[in-house]
């Protein structure tokens, strides 16, 4: 038998965390999916230095989880699965997961982001083994060896920082001539000894034998190409919403982000969207807390 909610929550970072703690709190029967750790992406900051209330800052996990325990605090219900689709009628709307099948009236989707990927030989063959995506997860695994950080924005940034304390140097390869990332965090990677930087850029292979040794590289303005001896490379060249399952369901940008007006709501009734899934131009964890607040909001006047 198909388990009923009035509301489900997609996605368990900040924008699902605080849909769910408001959610909660308005005494409604709320259900928040994540299928990894609960906190989304930030749970991979090593430090969050601006997220309103802590002065000193706060790890990502730890910020996770204290949201987490907040909206567990007021009676949100959580479930480990991932969501593989959506049908959506004017009654209700049918949650499909890994675990089996759930209905509700509102659906809020928060289900973020997740890396892009460089699409380019040995990549695939590599992952695990000197590929990574994550330098909070992986970078002890690099200490006294040399690594690349591929990528110019603030993730990619924060990357090298991190990496500095482990690898015997850092290398960010950008396709540009300037990075992307916050003035801050640029004036930390300049002052940092460790990091080395080449301009103009990209990663056209990956190679080794059982890991990574090299990747060759490409100027992007004079065609040159170069080959750079490393023993890991961190790829940060981005997100992609996590929207697979809703092609042809709901209208996606080119990017694949979801349309919503200004009350998160998208093109269907009683479905809702938050976060960095969410056609945007912010990508924070405090705005995607906002959006949170503001489609759980809607959804509680939806029901009432």
């Amino acid at each position: 038998m198909t388990q009923q909610y009035d509301v489900i929550i997609i996605g368990g970072g900040p924008a699902g965390l605080t849909a769910g703690l408001y959610t909660a709190r308005a005494r409604l029967n709320a259900l928040l999916i994540e299928k990894g750790l609960m906190g989304g992406q930030i749970v991979n900051a090593e430090r969050i230095e601006n997220f309103p209330g802590f002065p000193e800052g706060v790890s990502g996990f730890e910020l996770g989880e204290l949201m987490h325990q907040q909206a567990l605090k007021f009676g949100l219900k959580t479930l480990s699965a991932e969501v593989t689709g959506l049908k959506p009628t004017e009654r209700e709307n049918t949650i499909e997961t890994t675990e089996g099948n759930f209905t509700a009236k509102a659906v809020i989707i928060a289900g973020g982001t997740s890396r892009q990927k460089l699409d380019v030989p040995g990549e695939t063959e590599f992952s695990g083994k000197g590929v990574s995506y994550c330098a909070v997860c992986d970078a002890a695994f690099f200490k006294d060896q040399p690594v690349a950080v591929v990528g110019g924005g603030n993730s990619a940034i924060t990357e090298a920082i991190h990496l500095t304390k482990f690898a015997s140097k850092v290398v960010v390869i950008h396709r540009r001539n300037q990075l992307r990332a916050t003035r801050i965090l640029q004036d930390k990677a300049f002052a940092e000894p460790g990091i080395e930087f080449i301009w103009d850029s990209v990663v056209r292979e990956i190679e080794g034998g059982d890991f990574v040794e090299r990747i060759k590289l490409q100027n992007v303005k004079t065609g040159k190409e170069s080959a750079l001896a490393i023993s890991g490379v961190f790829i940060s060249t981005g997100f992609r919403p996590n929207t697979d399952y809703l092609k042809g369901i709901l209208p996606l940008d080119n990017n694949g982000a979801i349309v919503t007006n200004t009350r998160m709501e998208a093109s269907l009734p009683g479905i809702y969207a938050a976060g960095d899934i969410r056609q945007k131009t912010e990508w924070q964890a405090v705005t995607a807390a906002g959006d949170g607040a503001t489609a759980a909001l809607n959804a509680e006047k939806l029901l009432s």
